[in-house]
């Protein structure tokens, strides 16, 4: 047995036995018995529970502290799925729904317990490539056009299909697209729910509307104090807010890393622990720890000389949001090409730190957290929006190539496109637009994305296959 599987399989032994444990520890308080029923009554717990799959194909083939990274973000989503599935059975009389562009800092101050509606749409294509198409199928039976977004598909089939659970209220917005945002009414008239929607202006980076979107959140809060048992705390928020801003320090020093050739950390490290710990789990402490612990396991490799792949041959810069049903895309990259993927749209932001001082510069803070959220701060107001990033990282990060994941139901980026080719073609960086479909591998399987790249590789690249 090769010394790299004895690795891997040691790894995923000590990690996998910690998720099993974590697992095991809630059926045991929740009953053997209501655990049964609630598969019944959410049968997406049953793809849920293959997440070590998942997480062998994130660390096959990787070595040192980057696999040991890997796993440690994929038992740290274990551990927030768990604590998001005991709010569903012991917090049901707290429990608000909300859209995954409006982040849960503010519903945890008030002592609610959120639930991501798109949470689910998300995570069972990654574990499961074809789990999530019965529920695409019945929104489109519904009558949803099947050019529309595969997300906002999934997430009202769960609806359709009364796979979301009981909850008090509703909380979305007019973000991410017109997909996702108008998801909201058949959910709406499905769950029989009271909904709150935030208006997020469309020239969002000003001044003026730093100061609108704050008044809408105030005005959400009182809502939600008029919908729910929940009340806001405001230390409590500050608390959050301070973690967050803990959190953001460890990721900057991240990317300050990855910068150097060969990147000490790439992959799942680094995309993988942004979209859920900024998302779905903001100033928690936990959080903040699996940072620190994984910013510290890139400093060592930077200290030591390791790369975290054996021979980084090319960096790339993937925009749009990944190939959910191929999230392992940027493992097989490594392996085949030599390609570490760096740094992706849904991660880089510019953000800045939540000031904590008041109620308003912390309202303010949050409120430009979420309308420059992922994907929606690049396809709203101008072009350049969603232009000048790519750029930016291009040249901060010592990129050499850009693959778009060009969604086939994401209208936005689509428009776009053809600008950024003439742009990419003026600057002589090497461009990959990926046809694919966010959650539905019916429409482009994973090896028809494999074909796309190896056609790009071989003919631009002028790139050799790395030998197994």
């Amino acid at each position: 047995m090769k010394p790299s599987l004895i690795g891997d399989l040691a790894v995923y032994g000590k990690y996998s036995l910690v998720n099993w444990m974590k697992i095991i520890i809630l059926v045991v308080r929740h009953g053997p018995f209501d655990v049964i029923r609630d598969i019944r009554r959410y049968p997406w717990i049953l793809v849920l529970l293959q997440v070590n799959s998942l997480m062998w194909r994130f660390i096959r083939g990787r070595t040192g502290r980057y696999r040991e990274a890997t796993a440690v973000v994929m038992s740290d989503i274990v551990s927030s799925v768990i604590r998001m599935m005991e709010d569903v059975f012991f917090r049901g009389n707290r429990l608000v729904i909300h859209e995954d562009m409006v982040p849960p800092e503010i519903m945890r101050a008030m002592g609610l317990a959120p639930f991501m509606t798109e949470l689910m749409g998300i995570l069972m294509p990654m574990i499961k490539p074809h789990s999530v198409e019965n529920y695409i199928d019945a929104s489109e039976n519904e009558g949803i056009p099947p050019d529309i977004c595969s997300l906002p598909k999934s997430t009202m089939g769960l609806a359709l299909k009364g796979h979301l659970p009981p909850a008090l209220a509703v909380v979305t917005s007019n973000l991410p697209c017109d997909g996702g945002m108008s998801s909201y009414m058949l959910i709406e008239k499905k769950l029989k729910l009271p909904v709150f929607r935030l208006d997020i202006p469309y020239n969002f980076d000003t001044d003026r509307a730093v100061k609108y979107f704050a008044g809408e959140l105030r005005r959400m809060i009182d809502w939600l104090e008029a919908h729910t048992p929940g009340r806001m705390d405001w230390e409590r928020l500050r608390e959050i807010c301070e973690e967050r801003n803990k959190m953001l320090e460890y990721e900057l020093e991240l990317w300050d890393m990855i910068r150097i050739r060969p990147a000490p950390l790439a992959g799942e490290p680094v995309w993988l622990s942004h979209m859920w710990n900024f998302n779905v789990t903001p100033g928690s402490p936990a959080s903040t720890r699996i940072y620190k612990r994984i910013t510290e396991m890139g400093r060592k490799n930077l200290e030591e000389g390791v790369s975290s792949i054996k021979d980084e041959r090319y960096r790339a810069l993937l925009w749009n949001p990944p190939m959910i049903h191929f999230i392992d895309i940027y493992n097989w990259a490594e392996k085949t090409y030599g390609i570490s993927l760096i740094m992706d749209s849904m991660t880089f932001n510019r953000i800045p730190m939540i000031d904590t001082g008041t109620q308003d510069s912390m309202l303010e803070g949050l409120g430009r957290t979420i309308m420059a959220g992922p994907m929606a701060r690049h396809t709203r107001g101008p072009a350049k929006n969603y232009l000048d990033d790519i750029f930016h990282i291009h040249k901060h990060f010592d990129i050499d190539m850009v693959w778009v994941a060009g969604h086939i139901g994401c209208k936005n980026t689509q428009a776009l496109n053809g600008m950024l080719r003439e742009l990419c073609r003026r600057e002589s960086i090497p461009l990959l637009i990926i046809n694919y479909d966010l959650s539905d591998p019916r429409i482009v399987s994973r090896e028809g994305i494999i074909e796309q790249i190896d056609h790009f590789m071989e003919n631009i690249m002028k790139a050799e296959k790395m030998a197994s």
